[in-house]
């Protein structure tokens, strides 16, 4: 179940960047706002995230978008919720999106069971695209590897920031083992996309801690 108290962290002045870690994967869970213009967007809504809706009105904040890196089950499975409790557009990319109606046969496989009506994405997200929160706007980068369509969000700082999916992680990077997975594009995206960006970058991932860009091109053993 996801906690009432969210962590907060580093964010460009203006805006709020909350992470909880929900259901039996641990998954992280981010709510990006434009704290003055009381706008939100969620990115990744996994299991056990009900509660964050809560959170949101008590902020007062307005949910616009509910933004998914990529159509693994585990990062879409409250999708349809806070898109019917709240009228957010779902927004992924193309290639990934058919990953989304196959969401309960997904979470099935895996032991799982989950919204057997998931939504259709109401946005298909390609490289270069902006989504606007208020005044802030995430980019959108095209980083497949993990799944054939993964995207990261990237939020200009300082501090910026790069919710990065299962991509890449403290001291690791994602597994490529899955349907549409390759090892080689994931590294691509990896070097071009991701460790380009400025050192002091924050890196949110799917799961486990935040890093940063420095960080991982120092220490991360699958990089260096």
């Amino acid at each position: 179940m996801a906690s009432v108290r969210p962590v907060e962290e580093k964010a460009p002045e203006g805006a709020g960047i909350y992470r909880w870690v929900t259901g039996l994967l641990e998954n992280n869970v981010y709510v990006v706002a434009d704290v003055k213009a009381a706008r939100a967007a969620i990115i990744d809504p996994s299991m056990d995230s009900d509660p964050i809706l809560e959170w949101l009105r008590e902020k007062g904040l307005s949910l616009d978008y509910v933004l998914i890196t990529h159509g693994h089950f585990d990062h879409a499975f409250r999708a349809g919720f806070f898109a019917r409790e709240t009228g957010a557009q779902v927004a992924m990319s193309e290639a990934d999106a058919p990953m989304l109606l196959q969401l309960a046969d997904q979470a099935v496989f895996w032991g799982f069971q989950a919204d057997d009506d998931p939504p259709k994405p109401s946005l298909l997200l390609k490289d270069g695209d902006e989504v606007r929160i208020g005044s802030l706007a995430l980019k959108v980068a095209a980083t497949p590897g993990h799944s054939p369509g993964g995207v990261s969000f990237i939020l200009d700082g300082p501090p910026a920031g790069g919710f990065v999916g299962d991509l890449i992680f403290a001291a690791g990077v994602g597994r490529t083992d899955l349907p549409g997975g390759s090892l080689e594009h994931l590294m691509s995206s990896i070097r071009g996309r991701i460790l380009s960006l400025p050192d002091e970058t924050a890196l949110y991932p799917g799961h486990g801690p935040v890093t940063t860009v420095g960080r991982e091109k120092a220490s991360n053993p699958f990089i260096s």
